[in-house]
């Protein structure tokens, strides 16, 4: 089965510390298995245009490159868009 190689990818624009972030991270755990997480720092030299975008907003979450939620992880939402993107591999 490729769906295993082809998970979706699950931004997370944070910066240290940032536990609003921590908080996101302990909820989406039971579903780590179902998607790659990718944490970027805004705070990087490289990420000045994410920092400019997201500095109030964190945490910020896009799925495969797509805005997806902020401040706080919607559930209902990620578990959504999470099957729609599982259902189309």
């Amino acid at each position: 089965c490729s769906a295993s190689t082809n998970k979706p990818v699950l931004t997370l624009f944070t910066k240290k510390p940032c536990p609003l972030c921590d908080e996101a991270k302990d909820v989406l755990e039971p579903y780590k298995g179902r998607f790659i997480l990718q944490e970027v720092d805004i705070t990087l030299p490289e990420n000045s245009a994410w920092y400019d975008k997201y500095k109030y907003d964190i945490p910020v979450f896009h799925l495969n490159g797509k805005f997806l939620m902020k401040h706080q992880v919607d559930i209902q939402k990620f578990e959504d868009q999470l099957m729609k993107l599982e259902f189309q591999n």
